[in-house]
């Protein structure tokens, strides 16, 4: 699995176009959970961010800040813009460890990237017309968007987040496989470390400067991660625990709420009523 699958593997990203048209005057973003994509299909846009950034556009473009950082975006009638805008949420028990691996303003014309040029453009076209399932299609769409801005940002040399790096180290990119490849697993430090080839204090020291956490709470994230995926199709809570790891629900339940604040049952339902 490559760097970016591997990223990905227990995240879900969630996007939700809620502005398709002509913008004129001054739009304020953020503040809110979660990030906002701007598409720039025609005319011109001044975005400014209360962080300093500040960027002037004229071409098809692609605006991407993942936290919610708050923003504007200016535009008067005569200069003619056209946007697709959406809400961007990373599903991920690391969320905020995610988010901080991405540049803070993410920004390029869209004839910088041939791939993503080729969804802008479905993107465009099925937010102008009134085909049935059109909000759905534009939020998958966006799904698809946001991957290629991914992997943009990859190419460039831009995404900070230790797991890339761990990934692209050979003796740790084993233990990362090896533990998303079996998180119930009951993993000691000892077998770690050896399949790391490393001593157990250089392993755990070197897995925690690059990777950013010890391999414990990774463990627990890809449990979790796991965990929140099985739920979503309405497994057993006790079921649940046994495949990623825990003997019972209650077990599954203490760690759940130590990572999210919410037990199983309370954040599936938050979930649902979102």
């Amino acid at each position: 699995m490559d760097s970016l699958s591997e990223l990905l593997n227990h995240t879900s990203i969630n996007a939700e176009v809620f502005f398709s048209g002509n913008l004129c005057g001054v739009q304020a973003f953020g503040g809110a959970e979660g990030g906002h994509l701007h598409i720039l299909q025609s005319g011109l846009i001044t975005v400014i961010t209360d962080e300093g950034h500040k960027v002037v556009l004229d071409k098809p473009s692609v605006i991407f800040i993942p936290s919610a950082s708050q923003h504007r975006v200016i535009s008067s009638e005569s200069l003619n813009a056209k946007l697709v805008c959406a809400a961007i949420k990373f599903d991920t028990v690391s969320e905020n460890r995610f988010i901080d691996a991405l540049p803070k303003f993410i920004y390029f014309t869209i004839e910088q990237d041939e791939s993503a040029g080729v969804t802008a453009q479905w993107l465009f076209a099925e937010a102008s017309a009134n085909n049935s399932g059109r909000q759905i299609m534009l939020d998958r769409l966006v799904d698809i968007f946001l991957l290629q801005i991914l992997r943009h940002v990859m190419a460039q040399g831009l995404l900070a987040n230790g797991m890339i790096a761990a990934l692209s180290h050979p003796q740790l990119a084993a233990v990362i496989k090896a533990i998303n490849g079996q998180p119930e697993k009951s993993w000691s430090l000892e077998v770690l470390a050896q399949t790391a080839a490393m001593s157990r204090s250089k392993f755990a020291a070197f897995f925690r400067e690059t990777v950013g956490q010890t391999p414990n709470d990774y463990i627990t994230d890809v449990r979790i991660a796991k965990a929140q995926n099985l739920l979503k199709l309405d497994r057993p809570v006790n079921l649940v625990a046994n495949e990623v790891g825990y003997e019972h629900g209650s077990a599954l339940a203490r760690v759940f709420k130590k990572k999210l604040g919410l037990s199983p049952k309370e954040w599936l339902h938050r979930l649902k009523i979102k």
